[in-house]
């Protein structure tokens, strides 16, 4: 099944088309995103009444994402609008008008509706238990409190990024004066609402503003990995953004490498602001997620029409979308995940190796994506396999987790280990590293103990002595091929444990 989606969303700051690919097994996948930024915070007059020109932009850039829809065929488009249409005076004369000249009707999003989408898109790409989530607009800014994946509180302030450098900047960027007065009002605010204060959980962000922070804070790392959803930061990294690029004229500040020139003038003022909520809540973490408002909205309606349930297993559920993509044998994944986890259970009670269950847990999921990169070309297929699995998007794990899973699933010896690894060595312990080496090897190991794919090894046995491992396999069917390659690949295995290797076969 097929399914295409438009969703328009009408921001303070920009307004976005971004149309959307649902198929079975595999999720959505956005295919188009045009943005404009049409800056509709700067037409709402003192009086606040969205002003002609305001009007004019608005229908302007709404009939020309009807040219793109009729040209795509969306048989299904959304329309949603946030602040500055919802505390525009007029906002019902500029509902109307918009119907009557490009027959869109905008869906006015309340303060709460906002909230929770962003809170809903977080769930759905995200695996974090509880968390502060925040979405800074251009004309407003709301947070979420979320415990056990359940909506607990939620909140909307009256202030966004283009409100802010409207209200307290007088030139393109704030002075320094001008950012002090900007946080003290900022954390005003946020201390009128008390279950912020003192919250000690993450802060998951969503929205143009936090991606701009994290894009600049990647570049001046030159962070090795690709992908933005789940980037993690510290106070001590939005410090170091916020001083980097804060004496930056504003000349120099729209050429900087990785921030989009319109958000030039509004990134200053939206890091006094996720600064003053990371020591307003006293955060252990701020996380970047990618999937915000316009996921939101999409993921619930897609759940009101039966397309996709509501809250899934985001883990298991990415991993299922992968495994559609590269056209992973399922049956083959069962048989190769029972014989790892027999061999895991049996070196966990034997090696030095301290082995704890997130280990078991990394080689189940490293079990369903092994080897992946054969899809695209089976000479190069280790290669292959770990750039793909360390710089794709894989909701609801971490970037570090990411890079593990990207390592076992594509061992192939130390020689390529010691390559893959050598632009994160600071990432891993040496112990770490050891056990990633270990469960690669295991799965060297199992993947030839089912080289014909016929599940031929029923039950394993292991013992160990001083300087021998002995691996007594009981198999219902003949063997041959997979004690083949099994004794090919017992290597591995050897080079980590520093033993020999003894694989003793026999037939029940």
């Amino acid at each position: 099944m097929t399914y295409k989606h438009g969703l328009i969303d009408i921001g303070s700051n920009t307004i976005r088309l971004v149309i959307y690919e649902y198929k079975k097994g595999r999720g959505f996948k956005q295919i188009e995103n045009v943005k404009v930024a049409a800056r509709l915070r700067n037409y709402l007059s003192k009086e606040g009444v969205l002003t002609a020109k305001g009007i004019y932009t608005l229908l302007d850039t709404l009939k020309t994402f009807g040219v793109i829809i009729k040209h795509q065929q969306l048989p299904h488009v959304t329309c949603v609008a946030t602040a500055t249409i919802r505390q525009a005076a007029n906002a019902k004369e500029v509902l109307e008008l918009v119907k009557k000249e490009t027959g869109f009707s905008i869906q006015l999003l309340s303060e709460y509706e906002e909230a929770y989408y962003g809170f809903v898109a977080v769930i759905h790409s995200t695996s974090i238990e509880e968390a502060i989530t925040i979405d800074i607009g251009g004309g407003s800014t709301e947070v979420t409190y979320f415990r056990n994946r359940e909506l607990v509180q939620y909140h909307s302030f009256p202030f966004g990024a283009l409100s802010l450098r409207l209200q307290f900047v007088k030139g393109n960027i704030p002075t320094a004066e001008e950012k002090v007065k900007i946080r003290d009002f900022v954390i005003r605010y946020f201390h009128t609402v008390p279950w912020l204060l003192n919250r000690q959980v993450p802060i998951v962000a969503i929205g143009g503003s936090a991606r701009s922070m994290v894009q600049v804070h990647q570049g001046f790392i030159h962070y090795p990995l690709a992908g933005l959803h789940q980037y993690e930061m510290n106070l001590a990294d939005i410090l170091h953004v916020k001083s980097a690029i804060g004496s930056l004229s504003y000349h120099n500040l729209q050429k900087l490498d990785r921030l989009s020139k319109d958000r030039a003038d509004t990134i200053l003022p939206a890091i006094e602001v996720f600064q003053s909520l990371y020591e307003t809540v006293n955060a252990t973490r701020f996380i970047l997620s990618r999937k915000g408002l316009r996921e939101g909205v999409l993921f619930k309606e897609a759940s009101d029409a039966n397309i996709q349930p509501m809250y899934p297993d985001v883990i298991q559920q990415s991993f299922q979308e992968i495994m559609e993509e590269f056209e992973v044998n399922k049956d083959y994944v069962k048989q190769l995940t029972r014989t790892a986890i027999m061999m895991f259970q049996h070196l966990k009670e034997q090696e030095p190796v301290d082995l704890k269950e997130d280990d078991l847990a990394l080689l189940i999921k490293a079990a369903q994506v092994y080897d992946i990169g054969e899809y695209i070309d089976a000479e190069s297929s280790s290669q292959h396999t770990f750039y793909v699995l360390a710089n794709r998007t894989i909701d609801g794990i971490s970037h570090r987790e990411r890079l593990k899973l990207a390592l076992v699933s594509s061992y192939k010896g130390k020689s390529s280990f010691r390559q893959y690894v050598a632009p994160f060595k600071k990432w891993l312990t040496k112990e770490e590293q050891k056990k990633v080496q270990l469960l690669g090897a295991v799965l060297k190991i199992a993947d030839g103990l089912h080289a014909t794919k016929r599940n031929v090894v029923q039950h394993i046995d292991m013992k160990s002595d001083e300087n021998t491992v002995t691996i007594k396999l009981l198999c219902t069917k003949t063997f041959h091929p997979e004690q083949y390659q099994a004794e090919k690949q017992k290597k591995h295995l050897e080079k980590v444990v520093k033993k020999n290797i003894v694989l003793e076969f026999a037939k029940l």
